[in-house]
């Protein structure tokens, strides 16, 4: 596979790299239009691909793009829609560290409601 590039002139070169990543554009074409033949995804997926004609991905097209993307280590769309927007360079989470996040925030609520249910106790005592 060749070296994705450090800086992409167009959502479309971005996109590209990913799709590169992802395999060749009769897979990755199939897998993102099943209906098409491999011969016709391939070409529709290119289209898409070419700012010169008129085929366009939708936005849960783009969106699949960035996920599968993301699955094969190719961050090159999302780093260029993060550079175009005025946003920081993008940072993936691995599943591990949100879970543990997840759990953080979990215990910590937990924790917020024990402090609330205690508090109404004494509110309720108080006014006994």
């Amino acid at each position: 596979m060749e070296q994705p590039a450090l800086f992409h002139e167009s959502i479309h070169d971005a996109l590209r790299d990913c799709v590169r990543a992802l395999g060749e554009p009769k897979v990755v074409g199939k897998a993102m239009r099943p209906e098409k033949s491999h011969d016709e995804a391939r070409t529709w997926l290119l289209n898409c691909l070419n700012p010169d004609r008129p085929e366009k991905f939708d936005p849960e097209q783009i969106l699949w793009i960035l996920r599968e993307g993301r699955k094969a280590g190719c961050h090159a769309a999302m780093a260029y829609i993060a550079r175009e927007c005025g946003y920081a360079e993008p940072q993936p989470i691995e599943p591990e560290d949100e879970r543990a996040a997840l759990q953080r925030q979990y215990i910590e609520a937990v924790k917020t409601l024990a402090n609330i249910s205690t508090r109404i106790e004494r509110v309720g005592l108080r006014a006994a």
